[in-house]
């Protein structure tokens, strides 16, 4: 099993007036982390879209959360690619603060073509998150 680990720190534009995350930054998090891992992979997305017509784009997202990040905090997001198949991948991502776990998300991201349907992942894409998969 391949995890991608993404640290971030929690600024006060990321917060309420209780210097609690505001709720859909948690989205945020994990997005960044899907992108640094893409990026990891040598994915270039400008690419996928500007020479193959292609964007990644999420499906669906089931979220657990757990405990509060608050102002200053440092979070660790750990994003583990669970299944891939030929149009789109489920993620597996948690946000943690120490060891303590704040957030979880099952996320679906599909395969589109810029009119917005469906498109199969290109073989090379495929292959390198299948030498990941969990």
């Amino acid at each position: 099993m391949k995890t991608h680990k993404f640290e971030c720190r929690i600024y006060y534009e990321d917060t309420d007036m209780a210097g609690i995350v505001y709720y859909a930054n948690y989205l945020r998090y994990i997005e960044r982390a899907r992108s640094e891992q893409i990026r990891g992979l040598e994915i270039d997305q400008k690419v996928l879209k500007d020479e193959h017509g292609l964007v990644l784009v999420v499906r669906r997202v089931e979220a657990d959360y757990l405990g509060a990040a608050r102002l200053d905090d440092v979070i660790r997001v750990e994003t583990t690619v669970r299944h891939v198949s030929g149009v789109q991948m489920t993620y597996q991502q948690d946000i943690y603060r120490g060891e303590v776990k704040l957030f979880g998300a099952v996320v679906k991201v599909a395969c589109m073509n810029l009119a917005g349907r469906p498109s199969r992942l290109p073989a090379d894409i495929r292959r390198a998150y299948h030498e990941i998969v969990a």
